[in-house]
């Protein structure tokens, strides 16, 4: 395995060093694999790595530096209000009140001997952390926006049983998700920023929290319809041409507000091979209302099945992606607009957990308005055929979130829940597949029974919690997908992960954003005026499952290819022949087939990583100042089966 695949390979990453002589050898080593670089005030290294220059800006006041990387449109004036509101300040937290902008991006700031850094409000964007020792100096802690290239700046080793829990059939629980996996690494969780200081301590602490849901929907509205206007002009201000994805409602609310703009628009709506899928029948509709949208619709039988090429892939990401098994089907469009000489591609990945939310809010509505609470519950058991019996059990239930996750961890190998089961709790309890090994299963339960000890849910009650982990979870897909898109030079972008964007969303009143009588009301409201009427009352969501299970026949072969010299089985955590099995079986993409997903993640990751490192393909200098890094796209049928919230909706 190259321990430099993706210091060379990847055409994105940046690291962060301390302000401290103990910091040098590490920045000498990412010196030689980037090409740019950004100098503290004192002259040292700070910021290095690979970066389109557009979509940086840094700024000093006195002894402070602000540099802000990613989506956005801030200049270099704004940076430096910023860098003045924090120089001189006891804390570097007072560059928060004066960067308060819209986009999605990465904020550094450097003074006083410090670097403080931080992303958005959920894991779209990361920031990983890692403490080394250096020859004659003490410890360094250095950081950087990818796992693997910051493994191999310290030379971190892989930690296997880490990858026991990647094999989870929904995924490891908050907080063990999305952790990187090698030993010494810690991810900062959304929300939160990470301080580095020059003598190798850090200090992470919450900078972000949900706004209280308490604003009436028609005001709620409003604050949203701004939100994402803002939202999608700053990616789009200044391009001639943008890209965008035209399929359910959310996608159809940012291609309809990129409309609006001054820039020409290109639409793909993808056919499913289900007759039953009605993409393109309502985007065609909108297309019609909107006047002057180029729109293409790619055929079904253009349309790549789930699971081909899964064993050829080549994407280098620095953890494993359940889109794996879907990346062909799900790259197609980006492909498309990409060829097209887009140098940005919009989709609505986010707007599920965020629009429509989830039932589990009841827990806090029963105490706060019972009556609705009620109804409510009766619509939601009538819609679902939900066992009144169990969702009056789990409205009851006021265990803490450490009791569940013990009891995951005890029922690691037990059957899945049923398809009926409320979604009430604080989340499915995921299980261990069946090829997985019994040192699997002992890794798994250990660190998920280490992870408990300390461990605070992710919001303040069921529904808050469940909706953040899995923003937090779903955007690691957008994540995976904009590191996959990065070779073509196009920036994928998911405006609904935007800090600001979520917090209009959840400002929102839940019994009004979520109810079982009416589908994603916040948009619905939101978008009126932006989204032709023929199509903004849309209350239909596709679902690609005839594309997984004629995939699975189509592509056996390749899936079969990965069940040869598994590398999960080199390193003892699955049984190369039960798992060879399951692989030549008719599976039902409800109930089995997903099953595979994470486990063909890790091992086509685990393969991925001995690859001979591609030589970087640079992107073509973008036109506009404030152009995105690549990030986020559409989900896949895997993650859908994974966040069952999303497909009973």
């Amino acid at each position: 395995m190259d321990q430099s695949l993706s210091l060379q390979a990847v055409s994105a990453w940046f690291v962060v060093l301390p302000d401290t002589d103990a910091a040098g050898a590490l920045a000498a080593k990412a010196l030689c694999y980037s090409d740019r670089s950004l100098p503290h005030a004192s002259g040292r290294p700070w910021l290095v790595g690979r970066w389109a220059p557009e979509t940086v800006v840094m700024a000093e006041h006195g002894g402070t530096r602000v540099a802000v990387i990613g989506e956005h449109a801030v200049t270099a004036r704004d940076a430096e209000r910023a860098a003045a509101a924090a120089d001189g300040a006891a804390s570097l937290t007072a560059v928060d009140r004066a960067a308060d902008w819209p986009g999605s991006f990465h904020l550094i700031v450097s003074g006083g001997g410090r670097v403080r850094m931080r992303a958005g409000a959920v894991d779209l964007r990361r920031v990983f952390h890692a403490r080394t020792g250096t020859p004659g100096h003490g410890p360094v802690s250095v950081a950087s926006d990818r796992a693997d290239v910051l493994a191999e700046l310290v030379g971190a080793e892989l930690d296997e049983r880490r990858i026991a829990l990647e094999l989870l059939t929904l995924g490891a629980p908050y907080p063990s998700a999305g952790d990187p996996l090698w030993r010494g690494l810690q991810a900062v969780p959304g929300g939160h920023c990470l301080t580095l200081h020059p003598d190798g301590r850090t200090c992470t602490m919450r900078w972000w929290s949900p706004p209280d849901p308490v604003v009436p929907l028609a005001i709620g509205a409003a604050r949203l319809r701004e939100a994402l206007t803002e939202a999608v002009e700053v990616r789009t201000r200044g391009r001639d041409l943008v890209t965008s994805d035209l399929g359910g409602l959310d996608s159809t609310a940012l291609c309809c507000t990129a409309a609006r703009g001054g820039a020409k628009v290109v639409a793909y709506t993808a056919a499913l091979h289900d007759e039953a899928g009605d993409d393109v029948y309502w985007a065609e509709r909108t297309v019609q209302a909107l006047n002057g949208i180029e729109h293409h619709v790619v055929p079904a039988q253009k349309v790549a099945m789930t699971f081909l090429g899964i064993d050829a892939l080549e994407d280098v990401l620095d953890t494993p992606s359940i889109l794996t098994v879907d990346r062909n089907r799900r790259m197609g469009i980006v492909e498309l607009a990409a060829a097209r000489g887009s140098g940005l591609h919009l989709i609505g990945l986010g707007g599920d957990e965020l629009l429509a939310g989830t039932p589990a809010r009841l827990h806090t509505l029963l105490l706060t308005h019972p009556l609705i609470a009620v109804q409510a519950v009766r619509g939601y058991a009538a819609k679902y055929r939900w066992s009144r019996r169990r969702v009056l059990r789990q409205l009851l239930d006021r265990s803490p979130y450490r009791a569940w996750l013990d009891q995951v961890a005890r029922d690691l190998t037990e059957p899945a829940v049923p398809d009926n089961e409320p979604l009430l709790g604080w989340a499915i309890p995921p299980r261990m597949p069946p090829w997985a090994t019994p040192d699997a299963l002992t890794a798994a339960r250990e660190l998920l029974r280490a992870a408990r000890s300390e461990v605070r849910p992710r919001g303040r009650g069921h529904g808050e919690h469940r909706e953040l982990v899995a923003m937090d979870g779903i955007s690691q897909v957008a994540r995976h997908i904009g590191q996959m898109a990065a070779p073509l030079g196009i920036a994928v972008s998911a405006p609904y992960y935007d800090t600001r964007v979520i917090e209009a969303a959840l400002a929102v009143r839940p019994q009004e954003r979520i109810t079982p009588w009416c589908y994603k009301p916040l948009i619905v409201e939101a978008m009126r005026g932006i989204v032709p009427e023929a199509s903004r009352s849309r209350d239909t969501k596709a679902n690609a499952t005839l594309e997984e299970e004629a995939g699975l026949r189509e592509h056996r072969r390749a899936l079969l290819a990965l069940c040869e010299d598994s590398r999960l089985a080199r390193l003892g955590l699955v049984d190369e022949r039960v798992l060879r099995e399951w692989c030549r079986r008719a599976l039902s993409a409800e109930k089995e087939s997903y099953l595979l997903h994470p486990t063909i993640a890790c091992e086509v990751w685990l393969r991925s990583r001995e690859m001979t490192p591609p030589p970087v393909r640079r992107a073509a200098p973008s036109s506009r100042r404030n152009t995105a890094p690549p990030h986020p796209s559409s989900v896949s049928a895997a993650l859908s089966a994974a966040n069952r919230e999303n497909r009973e909706r």
